[in-house]
């Protein structure tokens, strides 16, 4: 019997060990998919997540604690910082950050790092899946030739694949064990062993040629998105200057019932996939001659979308008679999506830094973030602060970043003196004839 046969007879049967290397957003759900079925052991350098854990605790929003609690007293999970213990799996599966530099190109340091981890306790009869994104080429480029540097080889003592995630924080309707599964492997044993794998967590496995084709398909889907956004908020712009509602257009353009998918137009984007991923792509498109004009094109206009935002708390504030400089302004919501508490990319954050460098005095709310905690690209330490009627009176414009459905809309625009809304979110919840709406200014 192969490889790949005997080790997806072992993930069918049940019998099989996995370890997931990373247990943040994406590492943590595949954890509790794969506890269902398969002994699973977690790793983390963070020993406070170890602790939490341990303990039945959750350190994300959107996963429950009772989830947590249960995964805990599953009696098949337990999360450890001893990498040592990656010889105990059958499959060990990594999911770990890809973030950008500042140049835009990518940051591979976290996957090498890991591969090195995993060279030194791999042994024969593993399969290693790599499922952060990535531009293609990267396991069969990267990932493969360091962990042969084990003495091992890849295809004959072990196994590789790529199997990219697709979580969606805050989406309730699809989950890690019902969003289909990508999977490409290099080579058949290895495709055979990944897809037994990945039945575990979803029946919907999607197999694909190789592990590049997998890495394509999605960075094709973040590109979809990045470049769709960034469509409809140049749209945004230009229609501003004819005087003709963005929303009002994008409400109408969805009634069509086929060849449309509607995108909202926002402060930016924002999350651990659109701002980046496709700038992986754009990145290996230029070590191959090609110029990816589209994906460039799509950060450039997402990107100005942060200075237009301030150029319109500027234009809000000069209605009044101020400036930003001095002016106390609040931020409202510091996520990068709504109902959520994931920080990561968030405009907010890069809002936040332009005003504190034009001199305003900022403050953010957040009913999801309790405070900001130092990142790759800035040091912010604020804490969130309450929504009183007396808080909002005290600032100068109130500016809608993020639109968490906790908010109490109709109080923050009674309260409020200015309120400059980048979501379209008061004429949302309260209705166009709500009043009070002569004091927002869409974004």
């Amino acid at each position: 019997m192969s490889m790949g046969s005997e080790l997806a007879a072992r993930f069918s049967s049940g019998k099989g060990r996995v370890g997931v290397i990373g247990l943040g957003y994406v590492g943590l759900p595949l954890c509790m998919e794969f506890a269902r079925k398969l002994s699973v052991t977690g790793f983390d350098i963070d020993s406070a997540k170890i602790e939490k854990l341990a303990r039945g605790e959750s350190y994300i929003e959107h996963i429950s604690g009772q989830g947590v609690l249960e995964l805990a007293r599953s009696g098949r999970f337990q999360a450890t910082a001893d990498f040592s213990r990656l010889g105990e799996v059958d499959a060990i599966v990594i999911c770990v950050p890809t973030p950008l530099g500042k140049g835009r190109d990518p940051d591979m340091s976290f996957i090498e790092k890991t591969a090195e981890t995993i060279s030194r306790h791999l042994r024969r009869g593993q399969l290693i899946s790599l499922e952060s994104t990535t531009y293609p080429g990267t396991t069969e480029e990267v990932l493969k030739p360091i962990l042969e540097r084990s003495g091992l080889k890849a295809g004959r003592d072990f196994l590789v694949c790529f199997s990219p995630e697709r979580e969606d924080p805050g989406n309730p309707k699809f989950r890690t064990g019902n969003t289909p599964k990508v999977v490409g492997g290099d080579g058949p044993d290895a495709q055979l062993a990944a897809a037994a794998l990945y039945r575990c967590v979803t029946p919907h496995v999607v197999e694909v040629s190789s592990p590049a084709a997998a890495e394509a398909a999605k960075i094709l889907e973040n590109t979809y998105r990045a470049v769709n956004i960034a469509l409809v908020n140049d749209l945004k712009l230009i229609f501003e200057k004819m005087n003709i509602d963005v929303w009002e257009v994008v409400e109408a353009a969805a009634t069509k019932p086929f060849g449309f998918q509607a995108f909202y137009p926002g402060p930016g984007w924002g999350g651990h996939c659109i701002p980046i991923d496709p700038f992986y792509l754009s990145w290996k498109a230029r070590q191959l001659g090609i110029d990816a004009r589209f994906i460039e094109l799509a950060g450039d206009v997402n990107v100005e979308m942060v200075r237009h935002v301030i150029a319109r708390c500027e234009k809000a504030l000069a209605g009044a008679g101020k400036g930003l400089p001095g002016t106390r302004v609040l931020l409202l919501g510091a996520a990068y999506k709504k109902n959520i508490d994931d920080c990561r990319e968030s405009p907010a954050l890069e809002i936040l830094e332009m005003l504190l460098e034009r001199g305003a005095k900022v403050d953010f709310s957040d009913p999801h973030v309790r405070r900001l905690h130092p990142g790759r690209h800035h040091s912010f330490t604020q804490e969130s602060v309450a929504l009183t009627p007396e808080a909002l009176a005290g600032y100068d414009l109130a500016l809608l970043v993020t639109d968490h459905d906790d908010f109490d809309y109709a109080a923050i625009l009674k309260h409020s003196r200015i309120v400059v809304d980048t979501r379209n979110a008061f004429r949302r919840k309260l209705g166009a004839g709500a009043a009070g709406l002569e004091k927002v200014i869409r974004a």
